[in-house]
């Protein structure tokens, strides 16, 4: 049996744009991609702390080392530049792969950093 379990998370990062004219998606820097194990184009949640909204879309790299979570398209309705979200990834695996799989989990820093 194939069950959906979370791939990774990036938690917490805050949003530093919003771009309403913009073919829909979410842009990333590709440091916490990397981190996270999420590619370019893969469907991934996002959950904002601060209204409850939850919407699915692709990811799209943004420049590495900046910082930057930005929603674009109609997602930008959904949040606020300076609200707080959550980004997960799912994977499909074996119900027996999925017991002991260790998803990737970051925790960036107050300006969506990786901690080292």
């Amino acid at each position: 049996m194939m069950i959906e379990v979370m791939k990774s998370k990036i938690h917490r990062v805050r949003v530093t744009q919003a771009e309403l004219n913009y073919v829909g998606s979410i842009t990333i820097d590709e440091d916490l991609m990397e981190a996270a194990d999420i590619v370019a184009n893969e469907k991934v949640q996002i959950v904002n702390n601060n209204n409850g909204a939850r919407l699915e879309t692709y990811v799209i790299p943004g420049t590495r080392g900046t910082g930057t979570i930005c929603l674009n398209g109609a997602a930008a309705r959904l949040v606020q530049v300076g609200d707080i979200v959550i980004i997960i990834s799912y994977a499909w695996m074996e119900k027996e792969e999925a017991k002991s799989y260790q998803p990737k989990l970051v925790f960036p820093d107050e300006h969506n950093r990786l901690i080292k």
